[in-house]
């Protein structure tokens, strides 16, 4: 980068800073829900400008652009569908938590079935987020900014933990206003990156203008832009096919969008009305995504087959796709580069104020006020959590490079090992939510049975050599020549499992006399707004018309 580009990201740098320390003056006085959910603060805005901030993060800026770069289009699924994903949970889910007072995804566990899941999933999330989640944002992160920088890759990666920290210190009110600065950087940067890539692709066949440069890449790499895979496609072991809209892909966005702390916890401190509408606010701008994170990708692609940056796209002799977008942000023109750096480093800095946040709330409200000291005060809670956040970023930091997250791309990464326990995490809240027999002992079995039959499927087609699953075509050859069930499919299979084996072990208990906790549910709790039902009709409109045409 050059001192103009610089200049461009320190403007950017000051605006937020100064911001959050406005939002953190504007509100003096704090306590626990203050400072961990922004009680009646938010606005429908910044509810869903935070959802996205916090959502985009490196992952989707460098992982799925590397996606994008090798498998093209298809992995916009983990968007469009996304979108689809938040309309459900906005008429569904959120109703549940706010009737039932739910301000933790552990106090929901506790409600419903007991402390003992509620503890066991407590201490899983907190693992979760910090061994998979901050460490993967936070190394994909300054793995962008050091190719873009030239900085040490150990040295970006304790800035960014830094400027996380400075912003998640002043709670979720600093973080949801900030968010929406974020978002603005994060799509307005976003979109001159994917402007300037179509640009580049048409000037290079000779022409010019970024529609001319999509037509183009779409006659030049039509493999790149079919949404569904065939069973022979190389790439069909990452997504497979039509289990993309009707299996376990849903399991996917549904228990990432309404069962985790990381994302819900932006609504939950708002009232019905205003929680939806910042949930469908972000569902339309979920739609607006791969456009920045996935078409740079495909165009990276298209002038990398050209023989355009051979050699920056390789690593000790092998092509890394997650080098993609830092490579096509340093072709930018001085200035707009600074820009594109700025969204990125927005992207990153928000999700990881958002996740060290989600890490500070289990701890404090879920483990340390429930045993390890009841009677701490507002006060001692929020000094907790501050330093939850200080030591969760110094773990990440500490860990991220010894994980392999650059081995495997870091999107496909984090879905699969999330994906271990997805299933039975999702099987546990669903019939928790509609369900009123569901028992705790069920409940245990989705939470600790379900990680281990995940773990099954993804050995036993190798090692079981079963028939059937390879001439079904459930389980096909990986990049190692190995047998290996697609991990969308396999969550999709333990997530039926689960589901069958809780409804015996629950009925068979309320049978002998156990009774379940079972939350206020009634039907009118789903009855949404009409502005709302037009707004849901037209994303879901949208989500149809595209895989109509890229199908």
């Amino acid at each position: 980068m050059q001192t103009p580009d610089y200049i461009v990201f320190l403007i950017y740098f000051i605006i937020v800073s100064a911001y959050g320390l406005y939002v953190y003056n504007r509100k003096k006085h704090e306590d626990s829900k203050d400072y961990f959910l922004a009680k009646d603060s938010l606005t429908w805005w910044a509810i869903g400008a935070s959802l996205i901030a916090s959502n985009i993060s490196a992952e989707q800026f460098i992982g799925m652009s590397g996606s994008g770069f090798t498998m093209g289009l298809a992995i916009a699924a983990y968007e469009w569908l996304a979108a689809a994903t938040l309309i459900i949970v906005a008429v569904f889910f959120i109703p549940i938590y706010l009737k039932n007072k739910i301000y933790t995804m552990p106090q929901f566990l506790k409600t419903r079935y007991n402390e003992t899941v509620a503890m066991i999933m407590a201490v899983f999330w907190l693992l979760l987020y910090v061994v998979v989640n901050l460490t993967s944002i936070l190394y994909l992160g300054a793995l962008a900014i050091s190719s873009i920088s030239g900085l040490d890759l150990g040295l970006c990666m304790v800035a960014l933990a830094v400027f996380a920290i400075v912003i998640t210190l002043g709670g979720m009110n600093v973080i949801g206003y900030t968010d929406v600065i974020q978002v603005v950087f994060l799509i307005l940067g976003g979109l001159v990156t994917t402007y300037l890539a179509l640009d580049l692709v048409a000037q290079h066949y000779g022409s010019s203008g970024p529609i001319n440069g999509f037509n183009l890449m779409t006659e030049n790499s039509a493999d790149h832009f079919k949404m569904i895979f065939k069973k022979e496609d190389p790439h069909f072991i990452d997504l497979p096919g039509l289990a993309i809209l009707v299996g376990g892909m849903w399991i996917v966005n549904l228990n990432y969008w309404g069962c985790n702390q990381y994302i819900t916890q932006r609504a939950l401190g708002a009232d019905l009305k205003t929680a939806r509408s910042g949930i469908l606010f972000a569902a339309f701008l979920k739609l607006l995504m791969p456009v920045i994170v996935v078409l740079p990708g495909i165009a990276a692609f298209v002038l990398y087959k050209e023989g355009v940056f051979e050699s920056e796209m390789m690593l000790n002799g092998e092509v890394v796709a997650d080098r993609a977008y830092p490579v096509l942000l340093n072709l930018l023109p001085v200035g707009l580069k600074g820009l594109s750096f700025a969204a990125l480093t927005a992207a990153v800095v928000a999700s990881l104020a958002g996740k060290a946040n989600s890490i500070a709330t289990i701890f404090t409200l879920d483990i340390y006020k429930k045993k390890l000291n009841p009677e701490a005060d507002e006060k001692k809670q929020v000094q907790v959590g501050r330093w939850v956040i200080i030591i969760s970023m110094i773990l990440a930091v500490a860990i991220a490079p010894y994980l392999g997250i650059d081995k495997k791309g870091g999107f496909q990464y984090i879905q699969e090992y999330t994906g271990f326990v997805s299933p039975g995490i999702f099987a546990m809240f669903i019939l928790g939510f509609f369900w009123k027999k569901t028992t705790s002992n069920a409940a245990l079995f989705a939470t600790i049975g379900g990680f281990i039959l995940s773990c099954l499927f993804k050995v036993s087609p190798d090692y079981i050599n079963l028939e059937f699953l390879h001439s079904s075509g459930f389980a096909v050859l990986n990049a190692d020549g190995v047998y290996e069930i697609p991990f969308i499919d396999r969550m999709g299979f333990v997530f039926l499992i689960c589901v069958i084996v809780m409804y015996f072990i629950s009925m068979y208990e309320t049978r002998n006399g156990v009774k379940p906790n079972g939350l206020e549910v009634d039907s009118s709790m789903f009855k949404t707004a009409p502005s709302f039902t037009v707004g849901a009709l037209i994303v879901i409109g949208i989500i149809v018309a595209l895989y109509s045409i890229y199908w």
